[in-house]
């Protein structure tokens, strides 16, 4: 077993390795590939890999596949569920047939979360869910309401912490004070830090919940493996993503070739050196991996130390704002 850093996320109670696997990739999203084909051998074996290591803290949501990823992850853990800490969303409208809302509609109702943890807990075959995320606020539903209902998940015990994802600063107070939340998930990395400029960071912070940055690679922008926007499968869902786009590509990709140039620096991978950026702010990440090697190279970023020379050039090179093109 690694002896990879725990951290407490949140001041609720709940502990998880500094570094967690996002297990998104690991199926389709909509009929859409994530990032490239997936083989359900390997990612059980990365899921029991990540164990081994310490990284024991799996994030999935209804709505990869849909419902399939948690099929999956619940596959994967079955006989050790109580060696894993699992996460996994609720929002998107999935009807009972499993089909996604063609509008992708969020629906944050008492009755449907209701509905949305049952089905989830029979999918990862598990009675209980350790951090129950709503995937994105409804706009239509009052955030008291929707927190409301995942609080009771908590008292009937199907759920022991909650988080919120994407969520304003001013949410992010309202729902607080109808149940502490253990988390907030929102996307991180060198490519995006508009978790710093809109406050959600620092809230977060002087609150006592925890942070958990997603794509913390910037969608394997940051990994440097990529060229060429040929280079991306044809059902490959990041096509559709602004910073993918022709017009924004060539400018980001001289922003990863700066990256690299600091990576070989210190002798480390890009992607090792900006999964260690993340990590340096004191959050927790969750980088996305289908692949043991990937695994095990995000895993070693954990152990790596930046000084303060490090990030200042880091900072310098990939300033806030630098990146072309929204996340969405």
């Amino acid at each position: 077993m690694s002896s990879i850093k725990t951290v407490a996320l949140g001041s609720q109670g709940l502990q998880v390795p500094v570094e967690g696997l996002g297990c998104m990739g690991m199926t389709t999203l909509a009929g859409m590939t994530v990032y490239s084909p997936a083989d359900e051998t390997e990612s059980i074996a990365t899921i029991h890999r990540a164990r081994e290591l310490g990284v024991n803290f799996l994030d999935t949501a209804d709505l990869y596949g849909p419902l399939l990823n948690e099929r999956l992850v619940g596959k994967a853990v079955a006989g050790q569920r109580d060696q894993y800490t699992i996460a996994t969303k609720f929002g998107y409208e999935i009807d009972e047939a499993g089909q996604l809302s063609p509008s992708f509609t969020i629906n944050g109702r008492p009755d449907y979360i209701r509905r949305a943890i049952d089905r989830s807990l029979q999918n990862l075959n598990t009675d209980y869910i350790d951090l129950y995320y709503m995937h994105r606020p409804d706009p239509n539903v009052p955030i008291e309401d929707s927190v409301g209902a995942m609080s009771e998940l908590v008292q009937a015990g199907k759920v022991r912490f909650l988080g919120l994802s994407e969520v304003p600063v001013e949410t992010i107070r309202r729902a607080h004070a109808v149940h502490p939340l253990t988390a907030i998930q929102t996307e991180y990395s060198l490519f995006d830090r508009g978790v710093e400029a809109d406050g959600v960071l620092q809230l977060t912070r002087e609150l006592g919940i925890g942070f958990v940055g997603y794509s913390p690679l910037g969608r394997g922008f940051l990994t440097g493996g990529i060229k060429s926007l040929d280079e991306l499968d044809a059902g490959d869902f990041r096509r559709h993503m602004p910073r993918y786009q022709p017009e924004n590509f060539a400018h980001n990709l001289l922003l990863v070739e700066k990256l690299e140039q600091l990576a070989r620096a210190k002798g480390v991978t890009p992607a090792q050196l900006a999964l260690a950026w993340v990590l340096a702010q004191g959050v927790v990440a969750i980088p996305g991996t289908k692949r043991v090697k990937y695994l095990e190279a995000n895993v070693a970023a954990a152990g790596l130390a930046l000084s303060t020379e490090d990030l200042a050039a880091l900072d310098a090179s990939l300033p806030v704002g630098s990146a072309a093109g929204a996340a969405y």
